[in-house]
């Protein structure tokens, strides 16, 4: 019998989070090109106090389905990193509506507007936000620059949609036990 791992402080919040970040490139999968953004994908989510697992996978639509399947049915959180522009080879985000629930475009749409801030060139970025079961799944660049723009965007959120993902989902039921733990409740539709 193993014992209960006591929940990390996440955001402020206790939660009991983990991520796995899955870098989808060719070149990385074959050893040729160093994963720097998933490196700082998972070392920023790390600092966040999110144990993180990292996966790299060729860019290949099965291959990155079958990742964020998993990914999704053992953490709260997949972000993957590359895969995400104009190229044939790019089908992170063709394999990433091939397996979620649905999705959250706004948060696609922030990480798109935080980089038209920086460049034209983020309107060009196919990323997509969903969800898979009780899992967030979010989709950032393969750019390491580009990709921790994306995270940033969005990383203020992330929380909130995480407890809500957890549930339990009448809002009235989380605002009663909000209170009663003497947490204010924010009003507000979301």
């Amino acid at each position: 019998m193993s014992a209960e791992k006591p929940p990390r402080r996440v955001f402020g919040q206790d939660f009991d989070l983990s991520a796995l970040v899955v870098t989808a490139s060719d070149g990385s999968a074959a050893g040729r090109r160093d994963d720097v953004s998933g490196e700082r994908v998972a070392a920023r989510l790390a600092a966040l106090g999110f144990v993180v697992e990292r996966l790299v996978v060729p860019d290949d639509q099965p291959r990155l389905e079958a990742a964020i399947r998993d990914g999704a049915a053992r953490h709260r959180l997949v972000i993957t990193t590359g895969g995400t522009g104009l190229t044939p080879r790019d089908v992170t985000p063709q394999a990433t509506l091939a397996v979620i629930d649905y999705q959250v475009p706004g948060l696609a749409e922030a990480m798109r507007a935080a980089g038209r801030a920086i460049t034209p060139l983020a309107d060009l970025s196919r990323s997509v936000a969903g969800v898979l079961g009780g899992s967030l799944v979010i989709n950032v660049p393969g750019s390491p620059k580009a990709a921790m723009e994306s995270l940033e965007a969005v990383i203020g959120v992330i929380p909130h949609a995480l407890e809500t993902l957890a549930g339990p989902f009448d809002h009235a039921v989380r605002s009663v036990a909000r209170l009663a733990a003497g947490d204010p409740v924010e009003g507000g539709a979301h």
